[in-house]
Parts: structure tokens; C-alpha cells; sequence
């Protein structure tokens, strides 16, 4: 991948977007303010492979990414859904934990290790970047060790309305029209991977939120949530 010209990026993002966290993203340097390259990529490409060496971090600049881990019995566990913002490419070792792939066109800007390990102030700002990032992976835990198969993609939808759904959410703004049109990057064998259930229980879980009314699938990539609030209410959370 050909790296461009390192430039600030001033994209909106959103801190620990995670499922069920949603804060917004307060006025933070990118790496590029530190010297980072950065590369454009297309959805679906690799930005790293499982084993490759942890020579750089890395930062979503714009778009999406998911991280996976390969099981020895060819399952794929999505760890992570990443947006702008994140930092990643940070395994305990020498070599990269998981791969890393693009869901949409993506922005990344990337980082040699021997900066990091140089530079107080750029440990200071992964610090921060991190911190929220550790309540997203806390949630997600959370999702995969105690919610039913109904609340975990009732989560997944709301992740996609980021401002509704949090502890602070006040509510729809008009209770006659609660709806909301939101657009999947990932195909639903990816978020059954991400929800640790299987393609056969997604489709089900959704056919049954669509029979009830909750929800229509416009296309392949696009749902539309009838009544936001009706389907926060099967997430667990309250």
C-alpha cells in the first residue's frame, strides 16, 4: 500500500463507539500531528495479517475496520469493530494478534513503534485513546457473555444510532415518528461473528424484530428501525 502525504484529518469522530458506548469525540491531536503516513485503502483490504510484525500503530483516520482472529477450526471471531478515531495495532508481543480489515473506504495513518518509545507526549495521547477504547471492549464482554441472542443484535442496531441509546439518551425528539434508517458494513455472517452467534440465528432474530414491526430490511445493507425505542428496550439495558 502506497502511503500519501501525511495530512490532518478532520473527520468527526466518535470515542469508544463500541455497542452500548457512545461518547463524542473530544478535541484530540491524530497521529499525524506526530509524523504519521497515511494510507487509503478499499473496503475489504487487509491493512495487516495475524503474525505479521508489530513494527507500527495504527489509527482509523476515516472509515471502518474490523479486527479477527482465525480459530484452529477455521471460525472467525471479529474482536473489534473499529471507527474513527481508534488506535490499533498494538498486540503484547512482537507480532500482530489478529488481522486487521477494511468494511468501507478507509483512511489510515500509521506510526513506526521507535516514535512511540521515544515520545512521552504520543504515549500521553495513545493513553487517552486507549482508556476509552478499554470501556468499549468492557461492553462488548459484557454483550458476549450474557446477553441472549435478541439483545445482542438489538445492541448492533443501536451501535448505529450514535445518538440514541446511552445512559443520557433523552428520547426521540417526535414519539409519532421514532424511526431511523441505518446503513451495515458488515454482511450478516461478519455480525454473527462480532455477536459470537451464528448466521442462522441473526437472520432469525431479525426476521422476528421484522414480523413484529420493529424493523425493515430496505436492502442487503440498509435497516430501517421502525421505533428506536422499541428495540433499545430488547438490548438489556434497562
Amino acid at each position: 500500500m502506497a502511503y500519501l502525504e501525511r495530512t490532518p484529518d478532520a473527520d468527526v469522530a466518535y470515542r469508544g463507539q463500541s455497542l452500548g458506548t457512545r461518547k463524542p469525540a473530544e478535541a484530540q491531536p491524530s497521529l499525524c500531528s506526530f509524523g504519521a503516513k497515511t494510507a487509503q485503502y478499499r473496503p475489504h483490504e487487509v491493512v495487516y495479517y495475524e503474525g505479521d510484525p508489530a513494527d507500527r500503530i495504527f489509527e482509523v483516520a476515516r472509515g471502518t475496520i474490523m479486527l479477527f482472529k482465525l480459530l484452529p477450526d477455521g471460525r472467525r471471531q471479529v474482536v473489534e469493530v473499529l471507527r474513527a478515531g481508534d488506535i490499533f495495532g498494538l498486540p503484547n508481543g512482537s507480532e500482530q494478534d489478529c488481522t486487521a480489515e477494511t468494511l468501507t473506504d478507509a483512511k489510515v495513518n500509521a506510526l513506526d513503534m521507535h516514535q512511540v518509545e521515544s515520545s512521552p507526549a504520543i504515549q500521553r495521547q495513545l493513553t487517552r485513546c486507549l482508556v476509552a477504547q478499554m470501556q468499549s471492549l468492557h461492553e462488548h464482554a459484557v454483550l458476549l457473555g450474557r446477553k441472549s441472542a435478541t439483545e445482542r443484535v438489538a445492541s448492533f442496531l443501536m451501535h448505529l444510532v450514535p445518538d440514541r441509546g446511552t445512559n443520557v439518551c433523552v428520547g426521540p425528539v417526535d414519539e409519532a415518528n421514532d424511526s431511523r434508517q441505518v446503513k451495515l458494513h458488515m454482511t450478516r455472517q461478519e455480525i454473527a461473528d462480532y455477536l459470537g452467534l451464528t448466521i442462522e440465528t441473526v437472520s432469525r432474530v431479525i426476521s422476528d424484530m421484522k414480523r413484529r414491526g420493529l424493523i425493515n430490511v430496505e436492502r442487503n445493507d440498509e435497516i430501517r428501525l421502525n421505533r428506536v425505542c422499541a428495540v433499545c428496550q430488547l438490548t438489556g439495558r434497562h
